[in-house]
């Protein structure tokens, strides 16, 4: 925890820029706005600075660690997941304030986080990382962990982006710790029936996974 606060003081945190992919052809953009609204103010906890829209539907926000900035960005995705479909780039580096009052910061972590959520839209349009929809970039500071990231998020990002909109709930209910039984009871299927999906469809492993990256500092 000290760590924690020795990074935020200093100003090296984990920043968050998060997108609607499509945005332009969306036919409710009210209605898209809103529920994005109420995933950002449900990921508040822990934030240095709680992500909030920016322009149109981009939001922004930061966290004291990677992994508190991945797990942000899949509670998100999932939350208005499957009718809306979100991109991230997360960025780690310093970040300064230009103008406190209007809560305008700058700096190498701002940088990095846009480096990444342009590589992810752009990846997106090639066959192979159609996918995609998170990566990770650092500058300004030495990690030796960010290619390892990004291959976790890249193999997360395909198992997620395979699911239908069953196992999507299912995985949904996994990660907020809800029994195997109470999910069947939910989607009104056998307990059997979700164990055999959670194993078809890599849902425990998404769990897992999400787990470990939740623990990036």
């Amino acid at each position: 925890m000290s760590d924690i606060k020795s990074q935020a003081s200093s100003g090296l945190r984990a920043a968050l820029i998060g997108d609607v992919v499509g945005s332009r052809h969306v036919s409710d953009r009210a209605a898209v706005h809103a529920a994005l609204n109420q995933a950002l103010r449900d990921v508040r906890t822990g934030a240095i600075d709680s992500p909030a829209f920016t322009v149109g539907d981009e939001f922004q926000g930061s966290y004291p660690t990677v992994g508190a900035a991945i797990d942000a960005a899949l509670s998100i995705r999932l939350a208005v997941a499957p009718g809306i479909d979100v991109r991230f780039g997360i960025g780690w580096g310093a970040v300064s304030m230009l103008d406190p009052q209007a809560g305008i910061q700058d700096g190498p972590g701002w940088w990095a986080a846009r480096e990444a959520i342009e590589w992810t839209a752009a990846a997106q349009r090639q066959p192979g990382l159609a996918m995609v929809r998170t990566s990770f970039r650092v500058t300004g500071v030495d990690r030796t962990d960010v290619d390892a990231v990004n291959a976790a998020l890249l193999c997360r990002d395909h198992l997620l982006g395979s699911l239908d909109d069953r196992s999507i709930r299912i995985v949904k209910g996994l990660l907020t710790n809800q029994t195997k039984k109470d999910i069947s009871a939910a989607e009104g299927i056998s307990a059997s029936a979700v164990s055999q999906r959670a194993g078809r469809d890599g849902l425990d492993l998404i769990v897992v996974a999400s787990h470990y990256l939740r623990g990036v500092g």
